[in-house]
């Protein structure tokens, strides 16, 4: 059987499987699951466009990683092909962790396990399947191999993982402010002490980069009607999981089942193979399938919100730069139960608040992106900027957020 093969993306063009294990791993179910979770969770309801999944974000970040390795070796660091092979293979493998809606259930279905973690786990149970053939690949995705710079092009200020959803996601949204050139970028990619760096004359580029990735997140990421809809579902997946743990029985698939019946920790989840078959076997369809049956449910609190979310009846929802006071967020909570005969408990369904926070650049030690001066000295690009945003983008900025019925 020809296992290498040639993947048309709307994105980046023509995407080459080099290899056998490569081809292995693509068609595994793992990976293959990644095809039914939408890479930015329900934000298609802003942006009707907005359907691609992580299966398309995960092989169009291995592409821009054969680029990198390729200006690198260019550049007369010596790559072997076993390093070639595994850090396509962790830059592949770094999302397959992800759970239904990607960030949208991280904490809803799970208690404190991050995707990474998940994703790492899946690897080994992979490593095991392939007879230990993904070693480096893990090693590489954990930080332990010693040429760090390879963890850097999977996880990093300036990774793969970003160049890849940037442009990707600004393709897809069609939002023309989150635009960059992933490709200009990685021409201008070098390794300095064994650290990734950019070259000088690329300093424009990662500005553009930067800037972008700022407007992205307030524009897609933490668009306000996202963020009102994510609640919503948040909160439905934990009015189904109270109603299953005291005798509601709401109807759920088999993969969401482990989950209902109790909270699940990283301890429980990494012994017990079984919650990560399950869990392997959970995507969008899932929760869709799961709502289409809750909206017939006797409950009014989840069959109203299951309603809410399949005909797009969204909460209206607010940004302050301040808190919302209690007082405005107990007074939603008692006009809800008036208006729809619920009590405060179950009201509070309808009414979220939090916070939301954008961080577009974030160094730590030597994790920033470096830039390589003409006179061999590494400088922070926030540092080597003549353009004093790029400073400020290393400012955490909070937002928060307030949700409740729009005809309250």
């Amino acid at each position: 059987m020809n296992k290498k093969k040639i993947v048309n993306d709307p994105v980046h063009g023509f995407i080459s499987i080099p290899n056998e294990l490569i081809f292995d791993v693509v068609n595994h179910p793992y990976f293959q699951r990644l095809r039914r979770i939408k890479q930015l969770g329900l934000t298609e309801q802003v942006y009707p466009g907005a359907i691609h999944t992580r299966f398309h974000h995960a092989l169009g970040a291995m592409h821009l990683m054969s680029l990198a390795l390729q200006t690198l070796r260019s550049k007369g660091h010596y790559i072997w092909e076993a390093e070639q092979e595994a850090a396509l293979l962790a830059i592949l493998l770094h999302d397959v962790g992800h759970g239904p809606f990607s960030h949208a259930l991280e904490t809803a279905l799970l208690t404190n396990i991050p995707h990474e973690a998940v994703s790492l786990l899946m690897m080994e149970r992979l490593n095991e399947e392939f007879d230990g053939a993904l070693h480096l690949t893990i090693e590489m995705f954990r930080g332990s191999y010693p040429r760090r710079f390879f963890h850097q092009l999977v996880s990093s200020q300036l990774d793969m993982d970003r160049l890849d959803y940037l442009q990707r996601d600004s393709f897809f949204t069609g939002v023309q402010e989150g635009t960059i050139s992933p490709e200009r970028i990685i021409k201008m990619l070098d390794v300095h002490d064994d650290r990734l760096v950019v070259q000088a004359k690329g300093i424009y580029s990662i500005e553009n980069f930067l800037v972008s990735r700022r407007l992205m997140y307030w524009q897609v990421y933490l668009h306000k009607t996202t963020v009102s809809t994510e609640q919503m579902l948040i909160q439905v997946i934990g009015r189904a999981k109270w109603l299953y743990r005291n005798g509601g029985r709401p109807f759920v698939t088999p993969a969401l089942e482990p989950f209902f019946e109790h909270d699940v920790g990283w301890d429980e989840f990494k012994q017990n193979p079984a919650f990560l078959s399950a869990f392997a076997a959970l995507d969008d369809y899932d929760v869709w399938g799961s709502l289409k049956f809750w909206v017939a449910h006797p409950d009014p609190v989840l069959a109203r919100l299951s309603r809410m979310l399949l005909d797009r009846r969204l909460l209206k929802v607010r940004l302050e730069n301040e808190k919302i006071a209690p007082a405005e967020i107990e007074e939603r909570r008692r006009q809800v139960a008036a208006k729809w005969g619920l009590i405060p408990a179950e009201a509070s369904y309808f009414v979220g608040y939090g916070a939301v926070t954008n961080a577009a650049y974030q160094p730590k030690d030597d994790a920033g992106i470096g830039i390589l001066t003409k006179h061999g000295q590494v400088v922070d690009v926030a540092e080597a900027s003549d353009l004093p945003n790029i400073k400020a983008l290393t400012k955490i900025v909070k937002k928060y957020y307030f949700c409740y019925p729009k005809d309250i």
